[in-house]
């Protein structure tokens, strides 16, 4: 009946949308331009603001996602039925499925699911699970781990969540942690830690983004500022420590000790029904990560040059991320399936049943990934970046001091409407270096960080976020369910990073504005824990 009044509900709104849009048709008609009037202007942020308010509401990402495509679609074209159609298939997800940087990260996402897939067959994953449960002794035990292998594995967001997820599943659902919690704890380690890690696919994309500068010298001179990405690696050490959670994971987490996981009733799982060797070992998990990570970081380096001279650091900040990981996984799940016909702990025929299964189990993920690059690509279209590069441009020399506040609110607004951290790295870091290059340097260091800790921030609240959906995959979690729960923790952070950057707007320099935020952060969920029960209080 909930599933049913929701479909009402979000059929209600896609009409109401139509309807409210409609008036405007005459009038896009009878301009005829080529660019859409309302290109470049605050209009072109419209269709994900639809598409994330829809999905917050109705809980259905599918139907929200494709209303604000079609909304992007109506707008590019004037309101034309071919022309949106035309546009929304073309431009949109054609375009989006032929791009060989997408096409390479779905090659990962489905190696990856029929990896997991294997080791769940081969009983890697549940002879993993009884280790640990015999090493790790609680709750928070087994949610420091989760957020210790994703700080060592600092290569690749994507990479990261997925990887994670695989490993820890059978060890948080042992200790009765909810799939929300392993959902946040795993994308609020990835992106922090990638956007801190020198050696990783994101400072690389920061470096090339600060054009005439020393790209890579600026990147590590910013970490000290970067207060979202550090100040939520703290959050979660905190509330694990202090078993704090509040908001919507208070529920998921009380309901996981009392067996219910997903809260939701829907496992997403599907891989995990399939028979199991009963025989499997540790190692049938253990070798097939490590093989996966050592053939990734081979196939990154291999994509940057390192074979034909190059250091590892330039190969590294070279590497095409997607290709790199897709050569990296066809690799691994080779050397797995050899590794596994060596033991016996799995046939031939087995090993290949599990190929199919390991897609079916990255569908969801599939079809948010698809919808939500199509979503962006409507965006685009609509020169969402144009417009947000003039809006920065224009108040950039009136707003000194407040400009790296400023710059992370506009990074969190632009990365959480359009789902993207690199797509806001690429409008919002030139337009700082322009500004700040020849005037003040360290400043430009400054809303660098702010630039990169929005984005971050922005892109760990929206539902049409890449990384969100990844850790919603990873963690097998409902992706809607994932972003409910993390969203007050994101807040919480960003509030706290955002006084931050006045403070530091103004002092200028690393050492005080960064205590004085963990110091803020710390009261504050002091505050939270004395207002709110404990998961482990009914």
């Amino acid at each position: 009946m909930k599933k049913l009044k929701r479909g009402f509900l979000a059929s209600g709104i896609s009409l109401s949308l139509c309807f409210l849009l409609m008036p405007m048709v005459a009038l896009a008609a009878e301009e005829g331009a080529e660019l859409p009037s309302m290109y470049a202007t605050f209009w072109a942020l419209v269709p994900p603001i639809v598409a994330i308010v829809l999905a917050l509401i109705t809980k259905e990402v599918y139907s929200s996602l494709f209303v604000g495509i079609l909304v992007g679609g109506l707008f590019y074209s004037g309101f034309s039925f071919e022309g949106t159609f035309t546009h929304i298939f073309h431009e949109g997800f054609v375009s989006v499925l032929s791009d060989s940087y997408n096409v390479g990260i779905l090659i990962f996402l489905v190696i990856l699911g029929s990896m997991v897939s294997l080791m769940n067959r081969a009983g890697g994953s549940a002879a993993f699970g009884h280790f640990a449960k015999q090493k790790i002794k609680n709750r928070a035990g087994a949610q420091l781990a989760t957020v210790a292998l994703g700080v060592l594995i600092f290569i690749d967001d994507y990479f990261n969540c997925l990887t994670v997820g695989s490993v820890m599943k059978p060890v948080t659902d042992e200790h009765k942690i909810s799939r929300a919690k392993l959902a946040y704890l795993i994308d609020a380690t990835a992106a922090p830690v990638c956007i801190i890690a020198p050696i990783s696919s994101w400072a690389a994309a920061v470096s090339g983004f600060v054009e005439g500068e020393d790209g890579f010298s600026i990147f590590i001179r910013a970490i000290p500022y970067n207060y979202y990405a550090l100040l939520t690696l703290i959050m979660m050490i905190v509330i694990i420590l202090m078993n704090i959670d509040f908001g919507p994971m208070l529920t998921h987490e009380q309901n996981a000790l009392n067996g219910d996981l997903f809260t939701s009733g829907k496992n997403t799982s599907r891989a995990e029904n399939a028979p199991i060797n009963t025989k499997g070992k540790v190692i049938d998990l253990v070798i097939p990560i490590i093989t996966l990570i050592v053939c990734c970081v081979i196939g990154m380096i291999y994509t940057g040059g390192f074979f034909q001279g190059e250091n590892f650091v330039t190969a590294f900040s070279n590497s095409d991320a997607s290709v790199g990981l897709a050569l990296g996984s066809i690799f691994a799940i080779i050397i797995t399936i050899i590794i596994y016909l060596i033991r016996r702990v799995l046939t031939f025929s087995e090993c290949m049943d599990c190929l199919p299964d390991g897609f079916k189990a990255m569908v969801p993920a599939i079809l948010i990934l698809t919808f939500a690059w199509t979503l962006k690509a409507m965006t685009d279209s609509l020169g969402a970046a144009e417009f947000v590069a003039g809006a920065m441009t224009g108040s950039a020399q009136r707003l000194m001091n407040f400009l790296p506040a400023i710059i992370f609110l506009v990074g969190c607004f632009l990365a959480f409407s359009t789902g993207t951290s690199w797509g806001t790295f690429g409008i919002l870091i030139p337009i700082v270096v322009a500004v700040f290059a020849n005037s003040n340097p360290q400043l430009m260091i400054i809303s660098i960080s702010a630039c990169m800790a929005g984005a971050v921030c922005g892109d760990h609240c929206s539902p049409i976020s890449d990384t969100t959906i990844m850790a919603s995959a990873g963690a097998q979690c409902d992706h809607v369910n994932h972003v409910t729960t993390q969203l007050p923790y994101a807040l919480l952070a960003a509030a706290v990073s955002f006084i931050t950057y006045i403070i530091a707007g103004f002092v200028q320099n690393p050492w005080l504005p960064l205590p004085l935020g963990i110091l803020l952060l710390i009261a504050v969920l002091f505050i939270v824990k004395a207002i709110t029960p404990s998961s482990s209080e009914s």
